[in-house]
């Protein structure tokens, strides 16, 4: 198949860690490399935002990333961007009227609707990878998505051929917001079990139990809460990856440190290389994540590889990787995590079975060649179901 695969705002050859990449960013990569591995030829549209960058790069074989002028060539916050999607819109159209994909794939609701746009009659599949609704009902006032988010999120999902959930909980949102049911595929994100695995380089560390949260660095991660959490764990350090070390949220973390006298046992280390993530990872003790919401959570599902015990919020993607493998505990609550690392960090076996488990079950459910396979089945069954559509009309 020609796969067109559209994520206007997360460049899947970004660094990631800052504000607006992350976890988007490597599942669009994977997966496209995961796609022509399985032989078929894939393009992934993203927004020029940087005007060194040429028009076209060869990202693997099989895969070139091209990057469309849309707006200013760069850096715009992902939700600054609305105004430029009728822009992005049409120069999809020119592009795909002159070479006509199979299928086109949208990562996140803006790409939705300009691949919705610009697709004429090539069919169109959405993952949404975060709803603003949930979005919304966490975030309040705090929340600068566009006015028009929730309307535009719920006409796509109704237009789409297939939309892709990537776990169980997100159902349920996609059917609140009127997504049809029949339409709703579940296909969760995946991992590189080659570079994330128990055996390989470990990062240096010092003597005390290690507590490590990486990820990008905004509020909703909720990384206050483990510095919080770390006052009822007197022998251990808390390494904090991601982000700007400069940046607005590591001074606040810094400051919530300081106040509770942890100044010694917190350290923020800013953005680190993605190649050096799984080192660090295994440096670990326990991996911690507890953001407010999670549409899945590609954290806990790389350390579960590496054979590191999880503690997570019991929130979104995490009911379907963590439970039953790792903790979960409730977020934005101080005190059960805490508790739950106690558990970890004082019982050594109870830490070698959860990493164990989470090791068997991102194994068994979770490595990229499973998940392209079952997209590419979703692929195959909305081109089929659309050709049958057409010869039915006489098409």
């Amino acid at each position: 198949m020609k796969i067109a695969l559209v994520s206007e705002h997360a460049d899947p050859l970004a660094a990631i860690g800052g504000v607006d990449a992350g976890g988007q960013n490597v599942h669009v990569a994977a997966l496209a490399v995961a796609l022509a591995g399985r032989g078929h030829r894939v393009v992934v549209h993203t927004r020029r935002s940087d005007p060194d960058r040429p028009g076209e790069v060869a990202m693997a074989p099989g895969v070139t990333v091209e990057y469309v002028k849309a707006g200013p060539a760069a850096p715009v916050p992902k939700d600054e961007l609305s105004p430029y999607m009728p822009e992005f819109a049409e120069r999809l159209a020119e592009r795909w009227a002159a070479d006509r994909p199979d299928i086109v794939h949208a990562h996140f609701w803006m790409s939705g609707q300009a691949a919705l746009l610009a697709a004429g009659d090539v069919p169109v599949v959405l993952t949404y990878h975060a709803l603003g609704t949930v979005k919304r009902r966490w975030q309040g006032g705090a929340d600068t998505s566009p006015p028009h988010r929730l309307d535009t999120e719920r006409e796509i999902g109704r237009r789409a051929d297939a939309v892709l959930a990537t776990c169980g909980d997100e159902v349920g949102e996609l059917r609140a917001i009127g997504v049809p049911e029949q339409r709703i595929m579940v296909v969760p994100c995946g991992v590189d079990l080659d570079t994330f695995r128990p055996d390989g380089p470990v990062a240096a560390r010092s003597s005390r139990p290690r507590v490590l949260s990486i990820g990008r660095q905004v509020p909703r991660k909720g990384v206050d809460t483990i510095v919080q959490a770390m006052r009822r764990l007197p022998g251990a350090e808390l390494l904090i990856a991601g982000g700007r070390r400069d940046g607005e949220e590591a001074a606040r973390l810094r400051g919530l440190a300081a106040r509770h006298g942890l100044g010694d046992r917190v350290r923020l280390m800013g953005s680190v290389p993605r190649e050096q993530v799984p080192a660090l990872m295994r440096s670990a003790d326990v991996v911690v994540t507890v953001p407010w919401y999670e549409p899945f959570g590609m954290v806990a599902i790389e350390a579960m590889a590496c054979g590191v015990p999880v503690v997570a919020s019991a929130v979104g993607g995490h009911l379907d990787t963590v439970a039953g493998c790792g903790l979960l505990v409730p977020p934005r609550r101080p005190r059960a995590l805490a508790r739950a690392l106690e558990d970890v960090l004082g019982h050594p076996d109870r830490r070698r079975a959860l990493g164990a488990a989470g090791l068997r079950r991102a194994r068994e459910r979770y490595g990229w060649p499973r998940v392209a396979e079952r997209t590419e089945s979703v692929y195959t069954r909305v081109i089929d179901g659309r050709l049958c559509r057409l010869a039915a009309l006489g098409g």
